[in-house]
C-alpha cells in the first residue's frame, strides 16, 4: 500500500531558486526541487506532496507578506485535505528569522514545537491515528545579496536555531534531521539552495526516510 508524506515548508521546499534580486520570479522544476528528488529516490512505495509557501512562517502572520504566511494557521485544513498522512516532513523557521518577527532560536524551535503538537493531535493519520513526524532543521542563513536587509541580524540566529530545534524533538520523541549538516545556502541571496543542494537534501531525505520506516 502507498504510503502518503506531506513536506511542509516555505520557498526551499517550493522551490524557489538563489534571487538575483527582489522582482525575480522562478522556480527550480519538479525534479530538481528536493521533494522531487526525495519522491524519485523513494519510489512508488511513497506518495510525495509538496507543500511549500514562499515566505511561509512557524506561527506568526506576517504584516508585510499577509497573514495567509502563517503556518500553523493553514496547518489544519492541509491535514484534513490530504488525510490520511504517514508522515509529516516539518521544514521551517527560516522566515521567522526575519527581524519585523523580532523572535530568537529558541522562539523559533517553540514554534516548531506547536506545530507537532498540532500535527500529533489532528488525527490525520491512518485511522484517525497521528502522522509520524519528521523535524528538519533548516540551514544556517547568510546575510547576502537582495536578501541582506530583509534579514537583517539573522545569520546569528539561524546558527543557534538547529540545536534548539533538535531539542524539541527530543522532547516530544521525535526523529530529527539538521539539514545543515547535508547541505549550505547559496550565497547568491543566502536564503536559498541551488540546484546541487536541493539533489543533496532529497537525498539525504530520502535516506533517512527509508531508515526510520522501512
Amino acid at each position: 500500500m502507498t504510503r502518503t508524506v506531506l513536506c511542509f515548508g516555505d520557498s526551499n521546499t517550493h522551490g524557489t531558486p538563489p534571487m538575483p534580486h527582489l522582482d525575480f520570479i522562478g522556480r527550480w522544476g519538479r525534479e530538481e526541487r528536493w521533494p522531487g528528488v526525495m519522491a524519485a529516490a523513494l519510489g512508488p512505495a511513497w506518495h510525495v506532496v509538496e507543500e511549500g509557501h514562499p515566505g511561509r512562517t512557524t506561527v506568526h502572520p506576517d504584516p508585510i507578506e499577509g497573514a495567509h504566511r502563517n503556518g500553523l494557521a493553514v496547518l489544519p485544513a492541509l491535514l484534513e485535505s490530504h488525510w490520511p498522512i504517514d508522515l509529516v516532513i516539518v521544514k521551517l523557521g527560516t522566515n521567522d528569522l526575519k527581524p519585523r518577527f523580532a523572535v530568537n532560536a529558541g522562539d523559533i524551535a517553540l514554534a516548531v514545537g506547536r506545530l507537532a503538537d498540532a500535527i500529533l493531535a489532528s488525527g490525520a493519520g491512518p485511522g484517525g491515528a497521528a502522522p509520524a513526524i519528521l523535524l528538519v532543521a533548516p540551514p544556517p542563513i547568510l546575510e547576502a545579496g537582495c536578501l541582506a536587509e530583509m534579514f537583517a541580524g539573522g545569520r546569528a540566529k539561524s546558527l543557534r536555531l538547529a540545536g534548539a530545534i533538535r531539542a524539541e524533538a527530543e522532547r516530544r520523541g521525535l526523529p530529527f534531521l539538521d539539514a545543515g549538516s547535508v547541505i549550505a545556502v547559496d550565497p547568491l541571496d543566502g536564503i536559498h539552495y541551488g540546484r546541487a543542494a536541493h539533489a543533496a537534501l532529497g537525498a539525504a531525505l530520502a535516506a533517512e526516510v527509508r531508515r526510520l520506516w522501512p
